[in-house]
């Protein structure tokens, strides 16, 4: 999957924006949740390779690690918490969406339990 291919699926995700928060960065785009703002994906150029960091249960996040070279502790982020996942890496299109779909739901707003 291309970065312009990832933006396009964010953009098709409902709860979810795109914006540039970084004054005079137009490479960065981060995903957040509309209703309570919070990033699930950060879009960067990272030393001229382009990925995107996740959030991820700590668990699994180190063993995507150790399955896909494209899998790395997050740039800039916390790394027990965050992979970033390279878009010219092995990790299969179905399983970025996957992972993508699973930092939205770890980054959504918490339900109260009554």
């Amino acid at each position: 999957m291309t970065r312009e291919q990832y933006l396009q699926h964010l953009r098709t995700i409902i709860g979810a924006e795109l914006d540039q928060p970084f004054d005079e960065d137009f490479e960065t785009w981060i995903a957040r949740h509309t209703d309570n703002r919070k990033w699930f994906a950060a879009i960067l150029n990272i030393h001229g390779r382009y990925g995107v960091n996740l959030k991820c249960d700590p668990m699994e996040a180190d063993l995507l690690r150790s399955i896909f070279e494209g899998v790395t502790p997050a740039y800039h982020m916390n790394k027990v918490h965050w992979n970033t996942v390279y878009f010219d890496s092995d990790v299969p299109d179905e399983e970025l969406i996957r992972m993508t779909d699973m930092s939205f739901q770890l980054t959504a707003k918490k339900r109260k339990v009554k």
